[in-house]
């Protein structure tokens, strides 16, 4: 992928211009500078301006005294700059600025996003050609998720704490989480894993599901034909039983022939096959008269009785009431006694005492009582006319009582004598229920017989699944893979004796379970953090990164940018002295230290000329010209001594700004 870095930028918070790094395209740009001038935040401002997860950068002078951080790139589709906020107190922010064109002037300032971190993975992600699909189908493991821009920087970052180190060997392979993903993208960057083999596999998932949905429904289709051919027979003589078939018919031995017969009890005429109710209509209309009968005659027993009942407490009141006038007549009784008094006319009873006018008053309330008592005994009675009603309502509930009893015999009579016409009734329900099956079986018979169809389906899934399956074989996916290992391990061999290897030419195997090389030494084959001296490891490094580029250039539209940086490489051999430190004289080449640096810018210097403009290398080291000087390739971008990425007034500045 022609991907070019051509500035790096930063945007001050105070009122200045923006610092501007200039890269050069296609040769290898070097950045030389003394300790604590910020070479190593380069490559942490580049990855967090692509879109990285975190920012990374270092906090303290350049995340204080920066707003904004920019890259402006080159590729196919011209010049993109990719600018992102400082995150202040935070991991990150999604806050991006995206701006294409042709040619772009860099801003003085940037003050609003236009974008975001998640839209600018989707334009690298579009600018390298990644494919959308995800490794595996329906998958849920993070590592196993489509190919990202993001996963690509494993390939060309070497920063100072990879890029001779034993134990990892590319960019953030440090972590559970990048360590996976990286070795799931491997076969797909060496091309044995192709956009055309993850587009197979989810075809292939869907017709493995199609396929089993297809299976299953032949096999249940199966089942209930072989179970309904085991049947067929039974069901011809249950036919010839409910008198669909003549009595005469004989059992078919032959598969098609009980078809066909079926076939025609199915298109019976199910009424005409229904017993006729001219033999059994006077039963079944006599029983539906007597049963609205009995109901009717029922109710009238039940109101009859009721009435009694009614009557019976009425007459039990009458009784009660008529008690009471009684006792209240005998004590009225009293007014007989005191006129007998009077007529005796006896001194010695009271009442003759008295005095004429008292005898008078004695008279007049004997009056009053006989008249209260006539009263009394003249109350009517009503026991005479309940009876009377009592008598006539228990002659009518007899009469009603023998008539539900006659309705019950005759019902029963006639419930047994209708037994016949029961059963032709139960026989045209189990007739209908009978063609119903048949029919319904008759259907399925059919979809079975059709399944023909249903079986070429299937055969056509196996052949296309069979196509697929080539496609994403394994075994071929290892072939290619073991095929591309090959020529990378064969570049990288051809690397090594240029470089300060202890073994030059013992051959080596990149191992992607592990993320590592292997020497091969006769009959031993050590992983690199097996095999000692800063020296190796910084050799094998840079053989296998530079191989892994020249792969990559060789392979048409490859997604992987052409460009790699190296942060420090000269660390295994400095401060043994100072690059360049002639305080003891003049700079010794015999120096075998200062040779073994060199050669790495040389060899860098000659892949990027052979790459013919298409592949970039940037280095930040401490190194200056008197080691790398004078060397095809290598360019001088910036020294910086006695300056810094972060120019000084910036500093200056921001400490006497009480912001800080």
């Amino acid at each position: 992928m022609y991907f070019q870095l051509l500035k790096l930028i930063l945007w001050p918070r105070i009122d200045a211009p923006p610092r501007v790094v200039n890269f050069k395209p296609g040769v290898v740009n070097v950045i030389s500078g003394a300790s604590k001038t910020g070479k190593s935040a380069v490559i942490p401002i580049i990855d967090y301006c692509l879109a990285a997860d975190k920012c990374a950068i270092p906090v303290g002078v350049i995340r204080e005294n920066c707003a904004w951080f920019g890259v402006l790139i080159e590729t196919v589709e011209g010049q993109k700059l990719l600018a992102r906020r400082e995150p202040g107190d935070q991991q990150k922010t999604g806050d991006m600025v995206l701006i294409e064109a042709p040619d772009i002037p860099i801003p003085d300032r940037i003050t609003e996003k236009n974008t975001n971190a998640d839209a600018v993975k989707a334009v690298l992600n579009r600018l390298a050609g990644l494919t959308n699909l995800d490794f595996e189908p329906a998958s849920d493991v993070g590592f196993r998720a489509r190919p990202s821009f993001r996963d690509l920087m494993a390939f060309t970052f070497q920063p100072q704490n990879i890029v001779a180190n034993p134990d990892v060997m590319f960019f953030k392979a440090d972590t559970t989480e990048h360590r996976e993903k990286l070795k799931t993208i491997f076969p797909y960057v060496l091309g044995a894993v192709t956009p055309a083999v993850l587009q197979a596999r989810f075809e292939l998932d869907r017709l493995n599901r199609d396929l089993r949905r297809k299976e299953n429904e032949l096999r249940a289709l199966t089942a209930a034909s072989g179970a309904w051919r085991t049947e067929a027979q039974a069901w011809v003589r249950q036919a010839i039983e409910l008198g669909v078939l003549s009595a005469e018919q004989a059992v078919p031995e032959a598969w098609p022939d009980i078809v066909d017969l079926l076939r025609r009890v199915s298109q019976s005429n199910a009424r005409a096959a229904q017993p006729s109710l001219a033999g059994i209509d006077v039963a079944l209309q006599r029983l539906q008269e007597l049963r609205a009968e009995e109901t009717s005659v029922a109710s009238q027993l039940t109101e009859h009785r009721q009435r009694l009942n009614e009557l019976r407490r009425l007459l039990e009141s009458s009784e009660a009431y008529g008690g009471a006038i009684r006792i209240q007549r005998d004590r009225l009784a009293l007014a007989d006694w005191f006129r007998g008094l009077a007529a005796k006319g006896s001194d010695e009873e009271p009442i003759v005492q008295l005095s004429d006018a008292g005898r008078d008053q004695i008279l007049i309330l004997c009056e009053n009582l006989d008249a209260l008592e006539v009263r009394l005994r003249t109350h009517p009675s009503i026991s005479d006319t309940l009876d009377k009603e009592v008598f006539r309502l228990r002659a009518a509930t007899e009469v009603v009582l023998g008539r539900l009893i006659e309705i019950r015999r005759e019902i029963a009579r006639l419930e047994r004598d209708s037994e016949a016409a029961r059963q032709e009734t139960d026989r045209f329900d189990r007739l209908e229920r009978f063609l119903g099956r048949v029919e319904q079986a008759l259907r399925l018979y059919d979809a079975t017989d059709q399944s023909a169809g249903l079986g070429e389906e299937i055969d056509a899934l196996k052949v296309e699944i069979g196509r697929l399956q080539g496609v994403v074989s394994e075994n071929e996916i290892r072939r290619k893979l073991r095929n591309a290992l090959d020529r990378i391990e064969n570049m990288a061999s051809r690397l090594i004796p240029r470089l300060d290897a202890e073994w030059p030419d013992a051959p080596i195997r990149l191992m992607i379970e592990d993320l590592t090389v292997k020497v091969i030494r006769g009959s031993r084959d050590d992983y690199l953090w097996e095999i000692g001296s800063g020296a190796n490891w910084l050799a094998y490094h840079v053989a296998v990164t530079l191989a892994l580029q020249k792969f990559f250039l060789t392979e048409p539209h490859h997604p992987v940018p052409g460009l790699l940086i190296y942060d420090q490489p000269s660390q295994v051999y400095f401060p043994k002295r100072a690059a360049g430190d002639d305080s003891e004289g003049p700079l010794a080449w015999r120096d075998q230290d200062v040779v073994a640096v060199r050669g790495v810018f040389e060899l860098l210097g000659d892949e990027v000329i052979a790459a013919g403009g298409r592949l970039q290398a940037i280095v930040l080291d401490h190194a200056d010209d008197e080691v790398w000087g004078r060397l095809a390739g290598v360019e001088l971008t910036e020294e910086w001594r006695g300056q810094a990425l972060v120019p000084r007034e910036w500093i200056a500045s921001s400490l006497s700004t009480p912001e800080f």
